[in-house]
């Protein structure tokens, strides 16, 4: 089983703040839905509340410490082990926030798609640090600001050295 990232990350490492996005790139979002369509998706309960529902044609696992938590259209777990044993037979499974997820699951990562807004911004959350001694960028495809997008980002790929 592949796991991989899925996060967008400004130049200052900000991820969000007060439970939500930074910024609304509809771009970075199609990517997303793109990316996870029809795979399993992990987060964390706050990830999940700031979605607000399990999102469509995915199978969806929230981590929560929780132990009494239910939620209609998604598998509850209470750690990353936990949600990464339900999906042992997965060819690849998408960690999707939020920061203790991540934090938690960098180290078994094997890929990264990453996006990044070429902005810093203020921020409650971040992302660790990328370690270039530990990743490799195998893609990336930059894009300026335009209509519907009005900030720069880039469309990357890493994986595990």
């Amino acid at each position: 089983m592949i796991v991989t990232i899925v996060v967008a990350i400004a130049e200052n490492n900000a991820i969000g703040k007060d439970n939500q996005l930074l910024w609304y790139l509809p771009t970075d979002l199609k990517h997303f839905k793109d990316i996870t369509n029809h795979h399993t998706i992990i987060m964390g309960r706050k990830t999940f509340d700031s979605i607000g529902k399990p999102l469509p044609n995915r199978r969806n696992i929230v981590i929560t410490r929780n132990t009494d938590l239910s939620i209609p259209g998604a598998e509850v777990t209470n750690t990353l082990d936990q949600a990464l044993e339900l999906c042992s037979k997965d060819d690849e499974v998408f960690i999707v926030g939020g920061a203790e997820i991540y934090r938690q699951a960098l180290g078994k990562t094997d890929r990264i798609y990453l996006t990044r807004v070429h902005e810093s911004y203020s921020a409650d959350t971040f992302f660790p640090e990328i370690d270039p001694n530990v990743w490799k960028e195998i893609s990336s495809e930059k894009h300026q600001p335009d209509e519907k997008n009005k900030v720069a980002y880039t469309f990357a790929t890493l994986e595990r050295k």
